[in-house]
């Protein structure tokens, strides 16, 4: 790996955080070298790229300065394929469940593995068939290697016509993950987000402008970053990538928090899920004691994956595990679970412990309540607000 993305990890686990990883077989911005290894491009043909008739020349002037971004390989070429599904392999050996990465993307079409070329008319393949039917084949040679850690594809329209929505739909029905980038510009993309089944996790891309805040840009006692994090908050994201128009700049992020940090602060304390306990009955049956317990959640999007709950003793001893449904509990909303525990059993010590599954895979999960929690992130059941009838 190279040195920057070494340093990446080393940041991740100092603070404790996973990686979302993602491979461009296109990188238009990058002049100095191709994206693709010398021993790909020496074997597989090209195909130049023209200017769509539908867009000026001045909106691909950027990408006509650079030579490496004219092009695009024949992806359909037998050697290709043989050395993506190698890569492929390479990586699934060394992430493919780690604890370190979150999602792996599932790198598409084009500029950035964005799912495009825009704003280039054409693309590298004969006909749509071909291009479809590539690009499935290497979706499937991706679900074979990661089954343990989410993919995460694209919600970009089909600008280039390669089958971008058949391989979300694939993406979405595999129970992995989708994400867009910079949703202002294409509404269908905001509806795929939206309308994802709840235990569909979504990352979304939606960068603050280059230059520093201006006070006077405010509509309503809404700034330009207000009104997107709104956005964001909108289409339930679990996860935002922060950054700049192609120059990003941490000092720049902080500025628009310091011009404006009230959404900024709402968006941190609900992007995402944040399930709790909010409801605790017991109950007694024939000795036993019954726990009927009601989740919230206070994030802006479900659960991606499956919740499971295990009641424990002082100990530590699991008594009872089971799953809420995928994605619940939804926001804003209640799901209840109950919880059967053996005879004699007394609620007062309990601990409430919970997890997160996803592609078979557990993750501990830390309640998003206000009492004080365990090192392990489970809650000790104890009495707390006493009401007078």
């Amino acid at each position: 790996m190279p040195d920057y993305l070494k340093l990446v990890f080393e940041l991740a686990k100092k603070n404790n955080k996973r990686i979302g990883m993602r491979i461009q077989m296109s990188a238009p911005d990058y002049s100095h070298q191709p994206a693709l290894p010398d021993f790909v491009l020496e074997k597989v043909p090209t195909v130049d790229l023209v200017v769509s008739d539908k867009e000026s020349s001045a909106s691909a002037e950027r990408f006509l300065k650079n030579p490496y971004s004219r092009y695009q390989p024949r992806f359909d070429h037998p050697f290709f394929q043989q050395a993506f599904r190698e890569l492929i392999g390479l990586l699934a050996a060394e992430f493919n469940g780690s604890p370190d990465i979150e999602f792996i993307d599932t790198f598409m079409y084009g500029f950035w593995g964005e799912g495009h070329t825009w704003s280039f008319g054409n693309n590298p393949f004969p006909d749509y068939q071909t291009a479809e039917r590539t690009w499935i084949n290497m979706l499937e040679v991706q679900l074979e290697h990661f089954t343990k850690t989410p993919l995460m594809t694209n919600t970009q329209p089909d600008y280039s016509r390669v089958g971008n929505s058949e391989i979300l739909d694939r993406t979405v029905r595999s129970n992995n993950w989708i994400r867009s980038d910079t949703i202002f510009i294409e509404n269908e993309q905001i509806e795929a987000l939206s309308n994802r089944p709840p235990w569909i996790a979504a990352v979304l891309e939606q960068p603050l402008p280059r230059k520093a805040p201006d006070p006077h840009a405010v509509e309503e006692g809404i700034s330009a970053s207000d009104n997107l994090i709104a956005h964001v908050m909108d289409v339930g994201a679990n996860y935002w990538s922060l950054w700049n128009f192609h120059q990003i700049s941490a000092k720049n992020l902080m500025s628009y928090y310091e011009a404006s940090p009230m959404w900024f602060d709402r968006i941190n304390r609900r992007i995402g899920y944040r399930v709790r306990p909010s409801m605790i009955w017991s109950y007694e049956d024939n000795g036993y004691l019954g726990l009927i317990i009601g989740f919230a959640n206070d994030g802006i999007a479900g659960v991606p994956g499956v919740l499971r709950v295990t009641v424990q003793n002082e100990n530590g001893e699991a008594l009872k595990t089971g799953c809420l449904d995928a994605g619940y509990p939804l926001p804003g909303k209640i799901r209840q679970a109950q919880f059967v525990l053996p005879r004699g059993t007394k609620w007062q010590g309990l601990r409430l412990r919970a997890e997160i599954e996803v592609k078979g895979m557990r993750y501990p999960v830390r309640w998003a309540c206000h009492q004080k929690l365990n090192d392990d992130g489970s809650l000790t059941l104890r009495s707390n607000l006493h009401h007078i009838a």
